[in-house]
């Protein structure tokens, strides 16, 4: 499949396209695809998910993690990013 083939669209869009006609099922005569070995000798196996991350369990001033929340969703995140860059920061 070409990168150009591929589009992403949210729950809400799927949604709209259907009442809107746009989506169809895959008609019962259509061609049946084959992958010969070659492609299955080329295929990989992609990660989905980050590897080498770790869950941990952090007790936090609540100042500080009302700091990081009033900032919305992704909050967590954020503060991975800090402690992240400061330990990069702080390598010999």
């Amino acid at each position: 499949m070409a990168g150009d083939d591929t589009r992403q669209s949210s729950l809400e869009e799927i949604k709209q396209m259907k009442a809107k006609g746009q989506t169809r099922a895959t008609p019962a005569d259509a061609p049946e695809i084959t992958l010969n070995e070659g492609f299955w000798r080329n295929a990989a196996i992609m990660e989905t998910d980050v590897p080498g991350k770790t869950a941990v369990h952090l007790r936090l001033e609540p100042e500080t993690f009302a700091f990081f929340r009033a900032g919305g969703k992704g909050h967590l995140t954020r503060m991975a990013k800090v402690l992240n860059a400061y330990a990069r920061s702080h390598k010999p």
